[in-house]
């Protein structure tokens, strides 16, 4: 009997047949206030998450909370973590890192599930530097720098396999134009670091 208090979402969209723990971006005080940024080159002004949340998607608000809440609060014991039997699984498909509470339970929760593959995208690196410095890197998780900067293409940085980066204008470079679950390019191991989306 699983009885895991994480709630798991199948996605849709982009992410259509994608598993996921998301979080409350509504609720979240590092994606509120990157999401109200002045400058206009920071991604987050043009958060999908908080655009779908309060509009199509309100529904999914309260499970995204409960996931804040239970994952942030606590280090949650080994029992209450979710089973997964898939082969590939996002976390934060909606959301971003919380706190240091938060990236401690989706690590556990990789090395709970060693037969899947985790990605997690994430802007907070002082919580991955942190986290890597104290527990190391679990060997089926792959992390993704989310880059907060529109036309700017970062280098990979310290702990982190790949970085997912935005652009305005059609370029050689876009790598990312798919559904994901087509493509997995950043949900498997291989030799791309840079990824380059074009801005919908």
């Amino acid at each position: 009997m699983n009885k895991s208090i994480v709630k798991i979402s199948t996605m849709s969209g982009k992410l259509k047949d994608i598993p996921a723990i998301n979080t409350n971006t509504l609720s979240n005080t590092f994606c509120q206030k990157m999401s109200k940024s002045k400058n206009d080159d920071v991604i987050c002004t043009k958060c999908y998450s908080v655009e779908m949340l309060e509009t199509f998607r309100k529904n999914c608000v309260p499970a995204f909370e409960h996931n804040s809440e239970v994952l942030s609060e606590a280090i949650i014991p080994d029992l209450y973590l979710p089973f997964i039997n898939n082969a590939v699984f996002r976390f934060s498909g909606h959301g971003e890192l919380i706190n240091y509470n938060h990236i401690i339970n989706l690590m556990n929760i990789a090395r709970k599930n060693k037969m899947t593959t985790f990605t997690l995208w994430t802007k907070r690196k002082n919580l991955v530097k942190k986290y890597i410095a104290e527990h190391g890197k679990p060997s089926n998780v792959l992390l993704v720098y989310s880059n907060p900067i529109v036309n700017s293409i970062a280098k990979k940085p310290d702990n982190f396999d790949k970085t997912f980066n935005n652009v305005t204008k059609d370029s050689p470079e876009i790598n990312c134009f798919q559904d994901c679950r087509d493509c997995l390019l950043c949900y498997t191991k291989n030799d791309t670091e840079i990824i380059i989306e074009k801005v919908k």
